[in-house]
């Protein structure tokens, strides 16, 4: 396995992998191919994907404001899973934004998605219960 940044190149791939992952959430604009184009250039260093000979099993996505990391869209294909892959992408991820100088890493994941949600746990990510997550869709609907 090798894990390596991201590129545009990879959209076809990735968002196969996204679409086939029980749990997630994609959104037509911002996941289109323009839409993770503008991420990627945007957030250079910070994206990755893990590939097996020419097959990509996980990515991560992840972009900061200077302040805070956030991750996105994490996947890993469903037999590829238990082998550690998902767990190096976010290590990959973490030494990433150290670079960065970002001391602080928050993602979102739906309170529905039990294996994304134990995933997390196990990783040491705290759920919070004393924000409340609130968002408005300004130029599109949930696909």
């Amino acid at each position: 396995m090798n894990i390596r940044l991201m590129s545009v190149k990879d959209y076809d791939k990735v968002n196969q992998l996204w679409k086939s992952t029980e749990g997630m959430g994609m959104r037509s604009l911002d996941d289109s191919i323009e839409g993770i184009e503008k991420f990627i250039k945007r957030n250079s260093k910070t994206n990755f994907v893990a590939q097996v000979e020419n097959n990509i099993v996980g990515v991560i996505l992840c972009g900061h404001d200077g302040r805070r990391g956030y991750i996105y869209h994490t996947a890993v294909k469903s037999d590829y899973r238990g082998r550690g892959i998902g767990r190096a992408l976010v290590d990959n991820v973490i030494n990433a934004l150290k670079k960065e100088e970002i001391n602080k890493v928050a993602l979102v994941v739906f309170s529905s998605n039990d294996l994304g949600n134990k995933f997390w746990q196990s990783l040491g990510f705290s759920r919070r219960s004393d924000l409340i997550y609130r968002n408005l869709s300004i130029n599109e609907k949930n696909i």
